[in-house]
């Protein structure tokens, strides 16, 4: 088994490296955001000490992240809406911008003949 040192550094710090660098903040910035002093969070990043969930969950909330952005950055944590509508509710609209002779290739191919003289009148 591997030693946590011969891994290299957490996926998650690298994403704090990341988040830094893109965000232009100093290590002394994200120190106070996760409520500890710059040289523990100094610490954190060269892989001396782990940073905690807490910690995490201070940077994200004082950076107006939610906390799982921070695992996943640069990528957003997309929540699926527990919310949303039955089947019978949704509507799709698709607009297609055709020629006439492919229109009526599509048209055919999509509809049976008696829809088609419906959608020609």
């Amino acid at each position: 088994m591997k030693h946590r040192k011969d891994l290299g550094p957490h996926p998650v710090i690298e994403n704090l490296r990341k988040i830094m660098m893109d965000k232009k903040i100093t290590q002394y910035r994200m120190a106070e955001y996760a409520g500890i002093e710059p040289s523990q969070f100094s610490k954190i990043m060269n892989g001396s000490i782990q940073i905690s969930l807490w910690q995490i969950s201070n940077i994200a909330t004082n950076l107006n992240m939610d906390i799982i952005d921070i695992f996943t950055y640069p990528d957003k944590y997309s929540k699926q809406n527990a919310t949303l509508p039955n089947n019978d509710d949704l509507r799709t609209t698709l607009t297609i911008e055709l020629k006439a002779e492919m229109k009526r290739k599509v048209l055919n191919a999509l509809f049976n003949k008696d829809d088609l003289e419906i959608l020609n009148k």
